[in-house]
């Protein structure tokens, strides 16, 4: 996986993880960690991810004909 990010955005990329004394790709994953777990509290994300199954799974069984 590549992630590419803007000079502003990898200047404070590196500045966050020097200060917490870890490497940039904890920072990312941490990150990553957080925005996920932000997604599963968020009810109307809840809802389209719902809605998301439910369109995949019917378009598996016509699929599985």
């Amino acid at each position: 996986m590549t992630i590419r990010f803007d000079n502003d955005q990898a200047e404070a990329l590196e500045a966050v993880a020097r200060v917490d004394g870890v490497p940039i790709s904890e920072t990312i994953r941490w990150a990553i960690a957080e925005h996920i777990e932000e997604r599963r509290r968020d009810q109307e994300f809840q809802k389209r991810l719902r809605a998301s199954l439910e369109r995949n799974r019917e378009i598996l069984e016509k699929l599985a004909r």
